[in-house]
């Protein structure tokens, strides 16, 4: 992906003042890490009388692809040719505008401190862009960049194949602008008319997007003849956005005319008072769904298993239908967390007895957690190994048998609508894999069939018509026609007693640190009543699975932790 800028001078003018302004030295080359490759600035030439800079953008095929495929999905319509082939790392599109805005950034601006004079005054420049994807032809392009004050605008079609002339143009054009412009002007036209003629972007369009569209547009967009195609188009045809863009190119317009800044005019509502909703956090929202799932069921007896920091715990703590709480976790140093958020030691009698701690391994079974209400697994299965998962669904499924199982999990197909979150990278330093809408049903619904439950699934948060929700939870009902269900039998035995479960907990069969299954259930301080178990081997025997032996035997190693909470 490749544009050249160039310009002319003279020796009381040169050329090389160019690297002033764009704040780039013509005598070395540089390299800039982006989201989505390198950004290389170069200078082919660079002398008195002429000096021409170039971007080069080198952009990695294969994390585009697994990060989106398709319209909306993280890339462009046409992104994903093949599994591992597409035109991304050619064309120039809105992966060009965000290198522009990060190596570029003070020229975008028309900030120069060395030569301000230069900054503000029109250069004779010269643009090219190889391969520029125009959905609309050279047509488009000229109805674009014509109104902006460029003598010369050429936009040569590309044949598809040289070699089949009768197969016709491809939608691709060679553009080259000429004409004099202050940089920071050029700089901005294409920092939005790239991604504007490719007619798609490589990320959400989020409501900020319609302050960046104004900011690269002042001065020219609100008077542009083809104003709505553009703030449509940039703004990947979202109506509220686009209406919202109009509305404030037409306030723009209207303070221009009347000499008077746009804020004089629309001061309707006082900008000291914060009026505008915050947007609510996933996490909240995921806590809220789990609560909602739990009500439904009319859970009393809840399980957190991988508590991590107790922020689930202490919700529940809350809710006075809630009578019997247990957090679990493998990671002492997250215990000692949840013990403090919890403030255990300054509970009064009743609500202390609402609420226990306990330290174990989530992928062996474990008596203590049989004959339970409900089991909540929270962003947990994520940080297991895949042969592992088996040995918790045995755990859990299996073993303590709860009559409803709620599980949460990233959506790895929503994270191309998180801007920052670079391609090909999951959403924790610590996932061990994230599923997309498919994967995760079908584990689902294999282990719901496996073990007599019923399953229904809730989106949570923004469910985007094109890549789901953020969140996917799984609601696991077990079945009514099950023996077993609904009471203490369901899990071969019945729930041992508050004082049980303090004097068993040196010895519950539950094997101590195997890293990742759960996030760490809160520890408490000395005196507290959190109950860790310090077996260093242990045997189970699970049913058949899809991809794993009937028997698994582990010796357990301290691993380094992380806490689900500080995940997206």
């Amino acid at each position: 992906m490749f544009l050249t800028i160039s310009t002319t001078g003279t020796p009381e003018r040169p050329a090389t003042d160019l690297g002033f302004l764009l704040h780039k030295h013509p005598g070395r080359a540089q390299a800039f890490s982006t989201s989505h490759g390198t950004a290389h600035i170069l200078y082919p030439e660079a002398s008195a009388e002429r000096c021409t800079a170039a971007l080069l953008l080198e952009v990695d095929p294969v994390a585009l692809v697994r990060r989106g495929r398709g319209r909306g999905s993280g890339g462009a319509p046409d992104s994903a040719l093949a599994q591992y082939v597409n035109d991304r790392p050619y064309a120039a599109s809105s992966l060009v505008s965000v290198a522009m805005s990060t190596v570029f950034k003070s020229a975008l601006r028309g900030v120069c401190a060395a030569m301000p004079e230069r900054a503000a005054s029109p250069l004779p420049l010269r643009i090219e862009v190889p391969a520029l994807p125009a959905r609309g032809g050279p047509d488009l392009v000229r109805r674009l960049f014509g109104p902006l004050g460029w003598d010369s605008v050429e936009a040569e079609p590309i044949t598809l194949d040289e070699r089949f002339p009768e197969w016709g143009d491809s939608r691709y054009v060679r553009l080259a602008l000429q004409g004099e412009l202050r940089l920071a002007d050029a700089l901005r036209q294409l920092y939005v008319l790239l991604p504007v003629l490719d007619d798609a972007k490589h990320y959400w369009v989020a409501p900020d997007e319609v302050d960046k569209l104004l900011r690269a547009g002042e001065g020219w967009l609100a008077d542009h003849p083809e104003q709505q195609l553009i703030t449509s188009r940039y703004l990947s045809h979202r109506r509220g956005l686009t209406r919202q863009a109009a509305e404030r190119l037409e306030l723009a317009r209207l303070a221009e005319s009347d000499d008077l800044e746009a804020e004089a005019l629309d001061n309707a509502v006082d900008e000291t008072k914060d009026t505008d909703e915050r947007p609510v956090p996933l996490a909240v929202q995921r806590r809220a769904a789990i609560l909602d799932a739990l009500r439904t069921a009319g859970a009393a007896r809840v399980l957190d298993l991988g508590c991590g920091q107790g922020r689930l715990v202490q919700e529940l703590l809350q809710d006075i239908r809630f009578t019997d709480i247990v957090g679990v976790d493998v990671s002492v140093r997250a215990l000692a967390v949840a013990a403090r958020r919890l403030r255990l030691e300054r509970l009064g009698e009743r609500q202390s007895g609402r609420v226990t701690l306990l330290q174990g391994s989530l992928t062996y079974t474990d008596k203590r957690l049989a004959g339970y209400d409900a089991a909540v697994l929270s962003e947990v299965v994520e940080h297991l190994d895949l042969p592992r998962l088996p040995a918790l669904e045995y755990a859990v499924f299996g073993a303590a048998r709860p009559r409803t199982v709620i599980v949460t999990t990233p959506n790895v197909e929503y994270n191309v609508r998180w801007e920052t979150l670079p391609a090909g990278h999951a959403r924790h330093s610590d996932h061990r894999f994230e599923w997309n809408r498919e994967e995760f049903r079908g584990w689902a619904s294999r282990t719901a069939e496996r073990h007599g439950y019923d399953v229904a699934y809730v989106p949570v948060g923004d469910d985007d018509p094109e890549v789901g929700p953020p969140t996917q939870m799984a609601v696991f009902t077990l079945a009514s026609a099950d023996p077993a269900a609904g009471g203490p039998a369901a899990g071969g035995a019945a729930a041992p007693s508050r004082t049980g479960r303090a004097q068993n907990a040196g010895n519950a069969g539950n094997a101590g640190n195997t890293g990742h299954a759960g996030h760490a259930e809160t520890h408490r301080a000395q005196g507290s009543r959190t109950h860790p178990t310090h077996s260093t081997h242990a045997t189970h025997t699970a049913p058949a699975t899809d991809a794993t032996p009937t028997t698994q035997s582990t010796n357990t190693t301290n691993t380094t932790n992380t806490t689900k909470e500080g995940a997206v």
